[in-house]
Formats: structure tokens, C-alpha cells, sequence
């Protein structure tokens, strides 16, 4: 495993993660590398997401799509 520095890390920040380690019973350590993996492994970025939108957006070229305003129309006339 790697070891990593950073530097010139504002005060308040460091104070927010030593609370955000405190309610989660965990070292400041440990927070920092459970905050680290989630940010890398967690959602895809926007420029990602529209990207994947635009390719399934394309998947549906030619079908005829529903106005959403009608479908809820609809419902709420149930």
C-alpha cells in the first residue's frame, strides 16, 4: 500500500474531519481513507453521467416517446 502527504490543509478542515472521525468511532486516519475511497469509488462525475445519457438517449432514436405531462395526467385522473 502507498503513503500519501498532503500539504497546506486548512485548519478548519482538518478540525471538521476530526469531528466526522469522532461520530464515526474511527481514527482521523481512517476517516481520511474511508472519505478518500468513497470519493474515488462512489458516483460517476457529471461530464460521465450525461455522457452515458447521451448513449442511451441515442438507443431510443426513432421511438416514439410519451409526454411525461400526459402520463401524470392520467394518473392523477385515476
Amino acid at each position: 500500500m502507498g503513503n500519501l502527504t498532503v500539504r497546506n490543509l486548512d485548519d478548519s478542515v482538518i478540525a471538521r474531519l476530526k469531528a466526522q472521525a469522532r461520530q464515526n468511532e474511527r481514527s482521523l486516519e481512517g476517516e481520511i481513507r474511508h472519505v478518500l475511497k468513497r470519493e474515488v469509488s462512489g458516483p460517476r462525475r457529471a461530464a460521465e453521467f450525461f455522457a452515458r445519457a447521451d448513449e442511451l438517449a441515442a438507443t431510443t432514436i426513432g421511438t416514439r416517446q410519451t409526454d411525461s405531462a400526459a402520463l401524470i395526467r392520467e394518473d392523477r385522473a385515476r
